[in-house]
């Protein structure tokens, strides 16, 4: 049988490329991996090479030791490879398929799946709706950053690539479709961004470039991104968005007034989730600053787009609300101006051809505006400490090394 390796969570910290079990079409038991779900036949699944698994920075909360994950976790949600086996029960999906995997993991069976809502699958985690490879409490699915990765559910929720030369020149684009593409741009759609649409994005990580790439798809006449880390802002510069550095203005409105003339955006996006920290020099972390600010700078009327994660479960919060997920939000102010609230997951299967179609089309440059940057499965762990110091890259992982310099 052949070998597999992964990038696998050691503890708070520290994650290592390990030798781990090759997958097949069954979900074996190992760390995370719920009670419930060991033993489950998936031969409705396909058996995936890995060519590009990128960094998330969900990927990072866990590493950090902001969640429960447990030692020995294989990591990874944001997956595209080529089909080397099929299971018995896929119709359409064939061997030497070039095709993206969704972070969701969905059945297409379930009320939620028929809905389109593939975020919340009622059938792939016993634990609550919603599952993704590689996560913790979310069923237990062995995560992608591996050189293979079993994937269920192969015909319903694999977007397979119509040419695979074309799609191998625009790789580093196409790995973007598992997740950071889709989530930056439902987290626009969310906020309701439409032509000539001003709009705040908090956060210039990978997700807020992606969500900020994706308002100026949409027509946004006017993106502003805030971070506190000026490499990331000049990152946000480089495609055309004007930007804030958090940590030497904290009025923001004022901000917004120099840049648009009113102190008020359409619409805002959190990019950040339940990390944040307080803005200006030497802030701590204040987990409900970015819903707290996006309420006072958002118009009344507007959506708030908030493909940001936040946990039921943080054992590294600031007191003991933060640390189940109960955040001081200013929940009247939001009411008070009739704001529109979206959350949770991101529907991938919602989004991804039309971003796909994009890419091939050249009229999407998601790689440059993420400033995609390739390296080894064995670069992983220096790739987690680079995003995790704020480097303004986001790591694709070439377990191979098939993906073209």
């Amino acid at each position: 049988m052949a070998e597999n390796r992964g990038v696998v969570y050691v503890g708070a910290g520290k994650v290592e490329v390990q030798d781990i079990r090759y997958p097949d079409l069954v979900l074996q038991d190992g760390p995370g991996v719920n009670p419930l779900n060991v033993g489950r036949k998936c031969h409705h699944g396909v058996i995936v090479k890995v060519v590009t698994t990128n960094i998330c920075g969900s990927d990072q909360h866990m590493v950090r030791g902001r969640t429960t994950a447990p030692s020995g976790l294989v990591l990874g949600h944001e997956i595209t490879g080529e089909v080397v086996e099929v299971g018995r029960d896929v119709e359409f999906i064939q061997i030497g398929d070039l095709v993206s995997v969704p972070f969701n993991i969905a059945c297409g069976r379930c009320r939620n799946c028929k809905q389109q809502d593939t975020h919340i699958c009622q059938n792939v985690n016993p634990d609550r709706p919603g599952s993704a490879y590689g996560y913790v409490d979310m069923g237990g699915w062995v995560g992608g950053q591996s050189e293979y990765v079993m994937v269920p559910y192969a015909d319903f929720q694999l977007l397979k690539f119509p040419d695979k030369d074309q799609a191998m020149d625009k790789i580093l684009d196409l790995t973007m479709l598992s997740d950071i593409f889709p989530t930056g741009y439902h987290g626009a759609v969310s906020a309701g961004v439409k032509p000539g649409s001003t709009v705040y994005v908090a956060g210039a990580g990978p997700v807020g470039l992606a969500a900020a790439h994706s308002a100026q798809l949409l027509g946004a006449s006017v993106v502003i991104v805030g971070d506190l880390i000026e490499e990331r802002l000049a990152q946000a510069r480089s495609f055309g968005c004007e930007t804030i550095n958090l940590r030497e203005h904290t009025n923001l409105g004022e901000q917004m007034e120099q840049i648009l003339g009113v102190p008020e955006v359409d619409c805002a996006i959190d990019a950040v989730g339940f990390e944040a920290s307080g803005h200006g020099e030497g802030a701590s972390e204040a987990p409900a600053t970015v819903l707290n600010t996006i309420m006072g700078i958002t118009r009344a009327g507007g959506k708030l787009g908030i493909p940001g994660l936040y946990v039921t479960g943080d054992p590294g919060g600031v007191d003991k609300d933060a640390k189940e997920g109960t955040l001081k939000i200013r929940f009247g102010l939001g009411f008070a101006k009739a704001h529109t609230f979206v959350t949770g997951q991101t529907p991938v299967m919602k989004y991804h051809r039309d971003l796909m179609m994009a890419i091939l089309s050249g009229k999407a440059q998601i790689a440059k505006a993420v400033n995609a940057t390739l390296i080894s499965l064995n670069e992983a762990p220096a790739g987690y400490e680079a995003f995790d110091g704020g480097a303004s890259k986001k790591f694709v992982i070439d377990p191979h090394g098939l993906v073209k310099a």
